[in-house]
């Protein structure tokens, strides 16, 4: 952790270590890009299939305290790293970008014609309407691996915050709403 200007530790989460707040590999001092390593990539996506603090090799790359449980903020954590290294796995820009929110990210996704609209929206909103965490995670990695093929960055930080509040019920209906108006947002034609 950082400190912050308050002196309080600031949290610096796994992809943050290697992409910069523009969304761009942060530079060795060489002026290499730092990319993730493919090893911490797999070791990552080992954890699709597995529950917060269930795959060992993973806790080295977890920054949530615990005090003997396992917090909900560990789960969604452990969730956003699983999908975070899927969607980086044979990526070479970064697909952790500051400011673009899921919804967002499934929009460009859409506009750039690579998959099919109705079936994306299907996709979507069988996600958007998942009911429980679990199916919210399986639901995603069918999504990012779209966004992965498609090159379509997004913020981890922003899926890690949503991912924690699909636990309350008010945290999913804010998560669902901030998804819609991203996803199906139209840009207001211009009157000439």
């Amino acid at each position: 952790p950082r400190p912050t200007r308050d002196g309080a530790a600031e949290t610096v989460r796994y992809w943050n270590r290697y992409v910069t707040a523009r969304g761009t590999w942060r530079l060795h001092s060489a002026g290499r890009p730092t990319e993730p390593p493919g090893e911490d990539l797999a070791t990552l996506r080992s954890g699709l299939e597995h529950t917060a603090g269930e795959v060992f090799a993973l806790w080295p790359f977890y920054t949530t305290p615990c005090d003997g449980r396992v917090p909900r903020l560990l789960e969604a954590e452990h969730a956003a790293l699983a999908l975070y290294g899927l969607h980086q796995q044979g990526r070479r820009d970064p697909m952790h970008r500051p400011g673009i929110g899921p919804g967002t990210a499934l929009a460009n996704l859409r506009r750039s014609e690579r998959f099919g609209a109705d079936a994306l929206d299907r996709r979507v909103d069988a996600t958007a309407n998942a009911t429980s965490v679990a199916s919210l995670r399986h639901r995603l990695r069918g999504l990012v691996t779209q966004l992965r093929t498609g090159g379509q960055p997004m913020d981890y930080d922003m899926l890690l915050d949503d991912l924690h509040s699909w636990h309350r019920p008010d945290g999913r209906r804010r998560v669902r709403r901030r998804w819609g108006l991203e996803y199906y947002a139209r840009k207001p034609e211009s009157r000439d």
